[in-house]
């Protein structure tokens, strides 16, 4: 099954360090999963803001999409109906509800060495304890929900989220489905492949091979239309779709695939954990990481809008300091590439 250039398991396995291998990372990442609770948001009655207007503008936006990174609502530090649903959850059920991921290293995972029953960590997760902490005056007032890549629309349609926090690009085709704050983080498309693969990027010398994306991804809706426009050799299999991104670093250290195209964020913790692959090639897309919510919950959106602007402003305990700890390790000190530009907003009125 394997393609050219494929590796077999054993070697890549063995070469693992650090972690005890990311395999055995997702096995504990499974175990101490969190009870999932679903409390779907309260439908508010009564708009708080301009909502013809705002609808109109989204609407006009989506038709119009050009720049899906700034398709967002202005900031606003009000409460309105979405909010005050929150704010009004009784006892220990008075939390932020928030989609992550727990086995993406550095950005959202639980670090089984780390001697805290392996708590979340990483730079989404900071991000979620600010947000929290601005809306219910307590950073730890969160319930966390691990949620695969595939699930993270469907879990903010049905009301099983308040938020999703998880390495989610924003893209034009998903603004038709949820409302996106602006972007917190910038990064692009890479691949991923052994050290000792004749892969050397995004080029012709993936033909015959077989890639692993994550369903439900921009990686692999990218690979689809890039091979489709013949921009991608047409002998490249696609085919192979998880889950779960982690689960395509498994496949590849399994030698099931050749290599894996996910966003370079990611890509360089992944390398970072299994030091027998690496990036290969340059980013051949630019992508805005945001913080997704329902489409109607307007007073969320720019409630979070105005905590990023605050955030990034914060440099003693803000997104540079969040960088600091998780990020320039694998994405190099300067973290002017990885922050995005200053942000934009629709127009509603």
């Amino acid at each position: 099954m394997n393609g050219p250039g494929a590796k077999g398991g054993t070697t890549v396995r063995d070469a693992l360090r650090g972690w005890g291998g990311v395999t055995a990372m997702a096995v504990v990442c499974a175990l101490v999963a969190l009870v999932a609770l679903c409390l779907p948001l309260t439908t508010a009655t009564t708009a708080t803001q301009s909502t013809t207007a705002t609808r109109t503008a989204q609407t006009m936006a989506e038709e119009d999409c050009e720049a899906p990174e700034k398709q967002t609502l202005s900031p606003s530090s009000a409460d309105g109906d979405t909010i005050r649903a929150i704010k009004n959850r009784e006892g220990e059920k008075r939390k932020l509800i928030v989609g992550v991921d727990q086995n993406s290293y550095r950005w959202g995972y639980r670090n089984p060495n780390s001697g805290k029953t392996a708590e979340l960590e990483g730079f989404d997760i900071d991000l979620v304890h600010r947000i929290a902490e601005d809306i219910l005056g307590d950073p730890d007032a969160v319930q966390f929900k691990a949620i695969p890549t595939d699930q993270r629309i469907p879990a903010i349609q049905d009301g099983r989220v308040d938020m999703v926090v998880r390495t989610m690009t924003i893209n034009c085709a998903r603004i038709a489905d949820v409302a996106f704050s602006a972007p917190y983080f910038k990064t692009g498309q890479q691949v991923l492949a052994p050290k000792s693969s004749p892969v050397k990027g995004y080029d012709d010398t993936l033909a015959d091979r077989k890639i692993c994306t994550a369903a439900g991804s921009t990686a692999y809706s990218t690979l689809e239309a890039d091979q489709k426009a013949g921009e991608l050799p047409a002998g490249t299999d696609i085919s192979t779709t998880v889950p779960n991104q982690l689960d395509c670093l498994v496949r590849l250290q399994l030698g099931e695939v050749d290599a894996v195209v996910t966003d370079g964020a990611l890509a360089a913790s992944q390398a970072a954990q299994d030091p027998t692959v690496q990036l290969k090639g340059d980013a051949f897309t630019a992508e805005y990481y945001g913080v997704a919510m329902k489409k109607d919950a307007d007073d969320l959106v720019r409630r979070v809008n105005q905590i990023l602007v605050d955030y990034r402003k914060d440099t003693a305990n803000g997104w540079q300091a969040s960088y600091d700890q998780w990020l320039s390790a694998t994405l190099g000190k300067d973290a002017k590439k990885s922050e995005p530009p200053a942000p934009q907003y629709l127009r509603t009125t």
